[in-house]
């Protein structure tokens, strides 16, 4: 199988230029002008588009149980999506209960998993801890290419980490190589907050930002951040939704410390107003943690992506219809929390980012695939256009515009966002491991073509920090 994109700019996170690129056996295997290619090889036409590696969404959760349901959207079905967007790899959750196996866990998903359309990956939740967590965490970065461990600060009484168990899981992630993430929100606050709130007798969807507000998540990204440089290891902050959250990571770069902050594309165009909306429905479809903010904090997360203080963009795509919403129809705090997204991500970014001059076409391309392949350890092989690289490829039509809907997306749920906004640049062609598997507005996708991409550990930050001191060590100094 072989395909040719011809008559393309081809953009990376680093430069553009035209070129050709010829792929087979789904690996980039020439680029220039005038390549000499088989004549049986699929052309593609990219005259008047660019050429970039397809997006990466660092952060969804497909088919996930969670708050007494199951998200929507399964493997298959959220893959296609992302593929139809311009994705053409996502990595996803495992998350077990508190008390239960982390390898289970990681083999519960990965039989989910199989049906995908796209490559995927895993980062692995550690949300308790005895001798056998550290035990499991060294097999899945050594057996089971998993390079990524999540720790929930929030959702008490049911995957909720304690300063304990983040000192240790840091601690064991930095003697593997491995990185820990975080999702950033004091969950004992949240549910003092809940308490308060619904005994006021707010009872609906506005209830949800009100118990969340924005120090809530601030203080969680400051205290994680400040325990990853007690203990000399790496930080990624996920979905940094508002200025304090933002503040502190800054603070942290700044300051020499490796901390990396990801962002949410909906976060970046969506304020607090929805939660007002007399629409209950459209309210409820916009639950989901950290929620959305104030106007102000928009304006800050888009300096803060512009800047590199945050270098991912992602959606925490966990989809969930309006039948599960109305769980929470009398009380906001049993609402399953969750939006849509992958689909529309690229194309959100492209028009807000590179429409209104924030991201030059190099920049888009670093925070929607180049970065997160660095900071996961899959570059080149993915975010990159270059020989020898997986043929994942998205041909992007800059003057394509189309307005987003829940009535022509494809994705597994009756609500969209973003609907009604219309959105200038769009993918016109993607190729998943050289086959073109969204052209012409259709999805020629294949259940289960996806592969599970390993993701190798770094070098032990511990070892890594020692042999530093040592290069950098003063001289002793002799004494007659």
């Amino acid at each position: 199988m072989s395909v040719i994109i011809k008559g393309g700019t081809i953009v990376t996170a680093e430069n553009s230029y035209r070129g050709d690129v010829y792929c087979e056996d789904g690996v980039i295997k020439a680029i220039g002008e005038s390549l000499d290619v088989p004549s049986s090889a699929e052309t593609v036409d990219a005259g008047g588009c660019y050429v970039m590696p397809g997006g990466i969404d660092p952060h969804t959760h497909m088919e996930l149980p969670f708050m007494g349901t199951v998200a929507s959207e399964d493997f298959f079905t959220g893959t296609s999506a992302a593929i139809a967007g311009g994705t053409t790899m996502i990595i996803d959750f495992a998350i077990p209960s508190p008390g239960t196996s982390l390898l289970g866990a990681y083999k519960q998903w990965s039989e989910w998993a199989q049906k995908s359309a796209a490559d995927y990956s895993f980062h692995v939740a550690v949300t308790w801890w005895d001798e056998s967590v550290p035990k499991e965490m060294e097999v899945l970065c050594k057996e089971h290419g998993v390079n990524s461990f999540k720790h929930f600060m929030a959702y008490k009484g049911a995957m909720m980490c304690d300063d304990e168990v983040l000192i240790n899981s840091f601690t064991k992630a930095g003697e593997l190589g491995a990185l820990s993430t975080v999702h950033a929100e004091n969950g004992d606050l949240v549910v003092e907050l809940q308490k308060r709130i619904f005994e006021q007798g707010i009872t609906g969807p506005e209830g949800h930002p009100l118990s969340r507000p924005p120090a809530v998540e601030g203080e969680a990204a400051n205290r994680a951040i400040r325990i990853a440089e007690s203990l000399g290891v790496p930080l990624y902050v996920v979905h940094t939704s508002c200025i304090d959250a933002l503040d502190a990571i800054t603070r942290a770069r700044l300051g020499g410390q490796r901390v990396y902050g990801e962002v949410l594309a909906q976060h970046l165009v969506i304020d607090d107003s929805v939660y007002r909306s007399e629409d209950w429905r459209s309210a409820a479809h916009h639950v989901m943690s950290p929620p959305f903010r104030a106007p102000e904090h928009q304006a800050a997360l888009w300096k803060g992506l512009t800047s590199g203080m945050l270098q991912t963009t992602a959606t925490d795509h966990c989809c969930f219809c309006t039948e599960q919403k109305e769980m929470g129809k009398d009380d906001f705090r049993k609402m399953p929390n969750g939006t849509g997204g992958v689909e529309d991500r690229m194309s959100v970014l492209w028009h807000h980012g590179v429409g209104t001059g924030r991201l030059t076409p190099s920049e888009f391309v670093a925070v929607t695939s180049a970065n997160t392949a660095k900071i996961f350890n899959i570059y080149p092989r993915k975010g990159a256009v270059s020989v020898g690289a997986d043929a994942d490829l998205v041909v992007w039509d800059p003057a394509a515009s189309r307005t987003i809907s829940a009535e022509t997306h494809h994705q597994n749920i009756d609500f969209n966002i973003y609907e009604g906004m219309e959105v200038t640049g769009n993918a016109a062609t993607t190729i998943s491991r050289g086959k073109v598997v969204w052209t012409g507005g259709e999805l020629r996708v294949t259940r289960g073509a996806g592969r599970y991409v390993d993701r190798p550990c770094f070098p032990s930050y511990y070892e890594a920090l020692a042999a530093d001191r040592k290069t950098h060590a003063p001289s002793a100094v002799k004494r007659g």
